[in-house]
């Protein structure tokens, strides 16, 4: 199913360029769960999942995105596969990037390469988490069920914080990992 071409167009902005707008309370949707104490990081086999958040959306916005960082502390590969939510009717990894000036938005059906020993950052210009016809609005304040599917350890799930709209780190920015050698990694 095609996203229609200006929500695609605005979600890119939103999550490309801060805006600092700021979403009101009246926004809460009710798909959206209370923010509440959780893990700054999740574990699954060698892989280690935090900096975990989202972005507040507009009401009504059919798409939003999602950020984190995955820490592969095994020695071997491993790729994530795939991502679902209750919050959205699908969930696409996805990779933004800027070639001759123009911004370029794509799914990665095959997954995303988690190399041994290596941190990937999903990150608002670059590998986001593509949550797609939204159940409800992302309030700040709450937070987003996701469930994590990778091919050898398995699947986890885990809680994205909501951030403001243009937030570019967690509300919790402590739970970045130190080492982002693959912020934006290139397919």
């Amino acid at each position: 199913m095609k996203l229609n071409r200006l929500a695609v167009v605005a979600l890119a902005a939103t999550i490309a360029a801060p805006t600092g707008w700021a979403l009101a309370p009246a926004y809460a949707a009710s798909t959206t769960m209370p923010m509440q104490a959780h893990a700054s990081s999740w574990t699954v086999g060698n892989l280690v999942i935090s900096g975990a958040y989202a972005r507040a959306t507009l009401p009504h916005a059919p798409v939003g995105g999602g950020f984190i960082a995955i820490t592969n502390k095994g020695t071997t590969d491993d790729t994530l596969l795939s991502a679902t939510s209750p919050l959205a009717d699908d969930v696409e990894l996805h990779e933004m990037a800027m070639k001759d000036g123009v911004m370029s938005m794509r799914p990665l059906p095959k997954g995303v390469p988690i190399p041994a020993g290596k941190t990937v950052t999903f990150s608002p210009s670059g590998l986001h988490l593509m949550f797609m016809r939204l159940k409800g609005t992302f309030v700040k304040g709450k937070t987003v069920p996701v469930t994590l599917t990778f091919a050898k350890a398995g699947s986890v799930t885990i809680e994205l914080a909501i951030g403001g709209i243009a937030a570019s780190a967690p509300p919790d920015a402590a739970a970045m990992p130190a080492d982002s050698s693959m912020t934006g990694m290139k397919m």
